[in-house]
């Protein structure tokens, strides 16, 4: 009898190759018409499958290019493309090096050349540089007191692209009067082009009202100079930037329903727009995982409850965790005692949070080994440290940075037959 857990993960390595970006590079660049000469900039934590795709489809006719990723996300040497790892999820001197280094290139181009601009999540901290006046420590300083207030993404990056020199259309600006083709890969809901990557090269939707709400809603402070730029509008109208999407969380949570189907479950995708706390999605998941099988209105046995998107966690504890650990140690308290169901949540990217992480699983037996342990998972949520308790029972799912980053993958497992022990 096959393992449930052996189904999840190969539910979930599945998914995730199925969404690699390769295919959408591809379709991206033979529908498009380059008129000059072609250099490149990747930026993001899926910057160098992307630019390695582009390379491989084009080869010379790129003049040179370069790639900035997050550490451990490179995989070779690309001709002609200078590789640069740095921050994530905080900028670094790397991060600034290697930006300076992007806007250099940017500067150089005339009416004749064009910029092959690869976008992908995580580039709003790999790619930053710093307004005049603003000094790299108070840009961390402001982006981590975002990251852990339980602000979305978009409400982030609203202010991160006013403190920036090369985000929300600037970097477009930059590259005038040569023109730029983004291809973005999607790691925000609804595809907002001026929230992936906080916009490089996509005309703002967001006003200074909004981000000034922003900072009023999470009681952020900021200083003097970065109150000053939040006043500045960003550009709504840019006359060089095309851009098109490739990838998105619903096309991962489509695959997602098909593998399963072929696993023997019948698929159910929930909503591709999650983004809610991370702790109340997995009490969400365990909830609906106790209602199967439970009236003529649930779901049926063997089944795949899927659902897409990107959670938030308002950070009040000393701990080590991301979003979708946090979310599968959520649920482990209410599928207790439940046979032949699991809960898990994966980041497509490979990683969590500040962890090795990509995500977590539980099952019913989850939450009463972590007591027999010792550990309390009420305290370990509390003091979100989602990683260390989900390390002791075998629960952390580690795929290392996979080269595609669309969103959130979380889904509920309910199979008939009795698994191998786990």
């Amino acid at each position: 009898m096959r393992n449930i857990h052996k189904d999840a993960r190969t539910l979930i390595d599945r998914a995730i190759e199925a969404n690699m970006p390769r295919k959408a590079v591809r379709n991206a660049l033979e529908n498009h018409t380059f008129t000059g000469n072609i250099y490149l900039l990747a930026i993001g934590k899926a910057a160098w499958t992307m630019a390695h795709s582009a390379w491989e489809i084009m080869g010379s006719n790129i003049s040179k290019g370069i790639v900035i990723t997050k550490y451990g996300h490179s995989m070779g040497e690309i001709p002609h493309i200078e590789i640069i790892e740095a921050g994530h999820p905080l900028s670094d001197e790397n991060t600034v090096a290697g930006t300076q280094k992007a806007v250099d290139l940017a500067q150089s181009l005339g009416e004749n050349d064009e910029l092959l601009f690869f976008v992908s999540g995580g580039g709003s901290a790999l790619f930053e540089l710093p307004l005049p006046g603003l000094g790299l420590d108070e840009i961390i300083d402001v982006n981590r007191k975002l990251l852990t207030s339980g602000a979305d993404i978009v409400e982030v990056n609203m202010i991160r692209k006013r403190l920036s020199a090369v985000k929300g259309g600037r970097f477009a600006q930059i590259c005038a009067p040569a023109k730029i083709f983004t291809v973005a890969l999607s790691d925000v809901l609804g595809d907002r082009l001026d929230s992936i990557a906080s916009g490089p090269a996509a005309p703002d939707m967001s006003t200074t009202e909004e981000a000034l709400s922003v900072i009023k809603k999470y009681n952020l402070t900021v200083s003097g100079k970065a109150m000053e730029y939040l006043h500045q509008e960003t550009p709504n109208i840019l006359d060089n930037a095309k851009t098109v999407i490739t990838g998105s969380v619903r096309a991962l949570c489509e695959s997602a329903a098909d593998i399963a189907a072929e696993l023997g479950y019948t698929p159910h995708i929930l909503c591709t727009d999650m983004d809610c706390e991370a702790r109340e999605a997995g009490r969400l998941a365990a909830s609906l995982a106790r209602q199967i099988d439970g009236s003529v209105y649930s779901f049926k046995r063997p089944c795949a409850i899927i659902m897409g998107g990107e959670t938030v966690v308002t950070v009040k504890g000393s701990g080590k965790g991301g979003r979708n650990q946090e979310l599968a140690l959520a649920a482990a308290e209410g599928i207790a005692g439940m046979d032949n169901t699991v809960v898990f949540s994966v980041g497509s990217d490979g990683t969590d949070g500040p962890t090795d992480a990509a995500g977590g699983i539980v099952d019913g037996g989850t939450f009463r080994r972590l007591t027999e342990s010792g550990l309390s998972p009420r305290a370990a949520l509390e003091n979100n440290d989602a990683y260390n308790a989900l390390a002791v029972v075998d629960g952390l799912i580690i795929t290392g940075p996979t080269g595609t980053n669309v969103n959130d993958l979380t889904a509920i497992l309910c199979r008939h037959e009795v698994t191998d022990a786990y």
